[in-house]
């Protein structure tokens, strides 16, 4: 950015690394990742006794 500017460049999500924000981004991610693991059993499941 020019110098002269005004312009204050906006902090993203990602740059925030301090340990607890890394450990609950961790956590946050696994607890999706079973969820969508048991949506798609349960899905399967229920989709199972239709063929």
């Amino acid at each position: 950015m020019n110098e002269h500017s005004n312009i204050v460049p906006l902090r993203q999500p990602d740059e925030i690394d301090d340990p607890l924000t890394n450990i609950l981004r961790s956590g946050a991610r696994q607890l999706l990742a079973q969820a969508v693991e048991m949506e798609a059993e349960a899905f399967l499941a229920a989709m199972k006794g239709l063929k």
